[in-house]
């Protein structure tokens, strides 16, 4: 089936574009009226991007149709995708391909452990470093008094995610299933009305906006404590499959689960990682790969890409040692392995 870019906002393809000003209005029970203080889209390019190789991995990133689709529908819905699949299958590389092709910036990244909390992801307050600063001014050291809590507040990533723009940001919510039983429900609420406040601020009664930083370290204008998408974010959300979600959760999103990529899409990820001739050169490696997958061992794509890399770089001219490292890369990680 051929791509149809009568609809498509996203397509995967690996060349950037300005079809996000293209998108259409929400539905109905999708809009968001937050106030944009600072019109602008986020930087083009990955220039915050902290993570290393990221600009090439979602430049090289080719998600099946399927998957294609079901970010168009959530592009179109605003509505959060939760993408499950086995560990190297290219679930959070898909937001930095989302980010990068749309010139949407750099993806901001909450990463998920068992003491995740929605208050952190949503804005930090350092209450300690007001009352330290409040006391040096007191003493008449350091300027007149502390009167706003605004400095000692810094935006979390969900939060930075829903400051109002006039275009969205993305979002990549990380190994989701590692999350506390409660964060799920947690989230459903500000999911829905893509809002929060900071009491801190709201009980200062300030009319003017106030600045915050940011968790991308830049700054946002927020006005009376509440923050409200316009743009609601591109939120992916991804799993290991390692758990089950609460319905109420999972009706907020929109889902899809990328399985690992057949033998043609194989050979196109290391095509489009590592070049025709590393492809061409590791023919044993990838016949080796398939077979142990298709046997259930439990191999990445990751390993593949490693191994192949190992394989045909030339940090070694012994071709034998090459060979055997890179063997060894696709056994790590199975059964029986020390």
């Amino acid at each position: 089936m051929t791509a149809d870019p009568t609809w498509w906002i996203y397509h995967g393809a690996g060349a950037q574009h300005d079809r996000i000003s293209q998108l259409p209005p929400p539905p109905p029970w999708r809009r968001f009226d937050g106030e944009v203080l600072q019109p602008g889209a986020a930087p083009d390019g990955f220039a915050a991007e902290p993570r290393p190789g990221a600009e090439e991995r979602a430049r090289n990133y080719r998600p099946d149709r399927a998957v294609i689709d079901m970010v168009n529908a959530a592009l179109f819905l605003r509505r959060p995708l939760l993408v499950t699949g086995k560990p190297g299958t290219g679930k959070s590389t898909l937001a930095l391909s989302i980010a990068w092709e749309l010139r949407l910036g750099s993806v901001l990244h909450w990463p998920i452990t068992s003491r995740a909390q929605l208050q952190q992801s949503l804005y930090r307050y350092d209450a300690v470093g007001r009352l330290q600063e409040a006391n040096l001014r007191r003493l008449g050291q350091d300027g007149p008094p502390v009167t706003s809590a605004a400095p000692f507040i810094t935006l979390g990533p969900l939060g930075t995610a829903l400051l109002a723009r006039d275009r969205p940001r993305v979002l990549l919510i990380d190994e989701f299933d590692k999350s506390d039983i409660d964060l799920p429900n947690d989230l459903l609420n500000v999911l829905e009305e893509g809002q929060f406040a900071i009491p801190e601020l709201t009980r200062e009664e300030i009319d003017e906006p106030v600045s915050l930083i940011t968790h991308d370290g830049a700054s946002a204008l927020v006005r009376g404590g509440h923050i409200r998408a316009n743009a609601f974010p591109i939120i992916i959300i991804t799993s290991n499959g390692e758990r089950a979600f609460p319905d109420a959760f999972k009706r907020r999103c929109l889902q899809i689960t990328i399985s690992d990529p057949d033998e043609d899409r194989l050979s196109e990820i290391v095509r489009s990682q590592l070049g025709d001739e590393a492809l061409e050169r590791s023919t044993e490696l990838f016949r080796s790969f398939v077979g142990r997958r298709d046997r259930g061992a439990s191999v990445t794509t990751d390993q593949l890409l490693n191994a192949v890399f190992l394989a045909t770089s030339g940090l070694t001219e012994d071709s034998e040692t090459r060979r055997n490292l890179a063997m060894a890369l696709l056994r790590s990680g199975e059964a029986g392995d020390l």
